[in-house]
């Protein structure tokens, strides 16, 4: 690289510039939301104003709801959502391996793994709830799914694209099957695996509120489906918001997780 010729830095590098923004384009959208609901523009019950919506979440985070606090139907979720993240990437990951290193396993799988990827988890919950019945298994199971294709897909996506040249080079040095897969496979692929993993939890987290459809009591998906039948607009905005701050916070996780795993994504020098 020339010495004047500036480095080039991708999404991986998360700049104080760029928070600035990210902040700014949050707060506008909070802005409009504010003004369309003041200026009256949207009734209450199809809309309510910020305000509302943060009273609303103060009241159930002091006085609770349906028999459960905020901090409660919270802890329900997110308990839910990483168990059901951790058994998929704990079974998705060394599958997703051995498809990309595998052409007769992925000739095998894969078609079976496209089949039921784009089911949505309404289609086949009444299933899981005749298989496993209605206790946490189901709640998990749902989840599960929704996360384990994601990143089955992106793991043997990540094995099929390392660079040839790094595999005959660590070949001619000697290096044994395992060795490539630990030192050069898993390390070139890891960028695709986490990017997976971010996409799946986004689809765990779009899953919470059907697997809380399953006799839950507790959850924050349960709290915005019953809150919605009551019509409590305020209740089921302020429960939308809960998730994806959650969710926003855990993705930023990851980011920070693959950017220390993976220094050089997203960066030409």
């Amino acid at each position: 690289m020339l010495k004047d010729e500036p480095e080039i830095r991708g999404s991986a590098d998360y700049t104080p510039a760029m928070w600035q923004l990210s902040a700014l384009a949050v707060l506008a959208v909070f802005g409009a939301w504010w003004l369309v609901t003041w200026a009256g523009l949207i009734p209450p019950l199809y809309l309510p104003g910020p305000a509302a919506v943060f009273r609303k979440l103060v009241e159930v985070a002091r006085d609770g709801y349906m028999d459960a606090t905020l901090w409660q139907h919270f802890q329900a979720s997110l308990l839910r959502v990483l168990v059901a993240l951790v058994l998929g990437v704990a079974t998705a990951v060394p599958l997703g391996l051995a498809l990309g290193l595998n052409r007769v396993l992925r000739a095998l799988v894969d078609p079976l793994i496209e089949f039921y990827r784009p089911i949505p988890p309404l289609a086949y919950l009444p299933l899981i709830v005749i298989w496993f019945g209605i206790g946490e298994v189901s709640k998990i199971l749902l989840i599960y799914l929704a996360i384990f294709a994601p990143v089955v897909v992106a793991t043997a996506a990540g094995v099929l694209a390392v660079d040839p040249i790094r595999i005959r080079v660590a070949q001619s040095l000697g290096a044994t099957r395992l060795q490539l897969v630990r030192f050069v496979v898993l390390p070139s692929a890891l960028p695709t695996i986490m990017t997976g993993i971010r996409i799946a939890l986004g689809a765990g987290w779009s899953t919470l509120v059907a697997a809380e459809l399953i006799a839950a009591t507790r959850g924050l998906g349960f709290m915005i489906q019953s809150a919605s039948q009551f019509l409590n607009t305020d209740l089921v905005v302020a429960g939308i918001l809960v998730v994806a701050l959650v969710a926003l916070l855990i993705e930023i996780a990851l980011r920070r997780v693959q950017h220390h795993l993976s220094p050089w994504l997203g960066r030409i020098s």
